[in-house]
């Protein structure tokens, strides 16, 4: 006999011959959000922003001069546009002129770059989560890790209420990468240290009208 087996043999004399099978769960659960989309909107960027992201909105047509106006923000005014590596599948309306597309180099080639501009696959504003699914308006999991600045757009249609909302949107079997906030640990003597394991600085482009 295991000790497994051994564990399981006394719960099941402890609990007797007459036991009631267990009670059945309720699955009320929620699964949607009646909140309007601009309450989402604002939802969304309170949680970004108590994450120590920035949020920068604008209307949809002025997408491209808010993210160079978040570069400004996360890499100072100096910045050249050779520092920024940009997924493949984003709108070239979004990209500032003279930045380079990924083109699959090794890993190692990214850390080169000061920042990445992405887009993504959904928000969840409830809980301030940008999830990336490494198609091409994302880029690969690599692209949104490892230079220290990140700037991802984010459109109004791709926001949700919460995480069931947004699962359901979701390919489960594609790579998931999902982003709160600027990578950060307090492991050490509880205090916060960001840029461990992924972009120290995170800027969200919110567009909507």
């Amino acid at each position: 006999m295991s000790a497994r087996d051994e564990v399981l043999g006394r719960i099941r004399t402890a609990l007797g011959p007459d036991r009631r099978p267990p009670a059945e769960v309720a699955r009320g659960y929620r699964t949607t959000d009646d909140r309007p989309l601009p309450e989402l909107l604002d939802v969304l960027a309170d949680r970004l922003e108590d994450y120590r992201a920035r949020v920068l909105r604008c209307a949809p047509d002025a997408v491209g001069a808010t993210v160079a106006a978040a570069l400004d923000a996360g890499l100072g005014a100096g910045w050249a546009a050779a520092d920024v590596v940009v997924a493949p599948g984003v709108p070239e309306a979004w990209r500032p002129a003279g930045s380079t597309e990924d083109d699959g180099r090794p890993a190692v080639g990214l850390t080169a770059f000061a920042a990445t501009l992405t887009g993504v696959t959904v928000a969840v504003a409830e809980t301030g989560t940008l999830v990336l699914d490494a198609s091409p308006v994302c880029g690969r999991r690599a692209l949104s890790l490892l230079p220290d600045c990140l700037v991802c757009v984010v459109t109004a249609d791709q926001v949700v209420g919460g995480v069931p909302e947004g699962l359901a949107r979701l390919d489960p079997l594609r790579p998931l990468t999902l982003i709160s906030g600027p990578s950060a640990t307090s492991d050490i003597e509880l205090q916060r240290v960001e840029g461990v394991h992924g972009p120290r600085t995170l800027l969200v482009v919110l567009a909507s009208d």
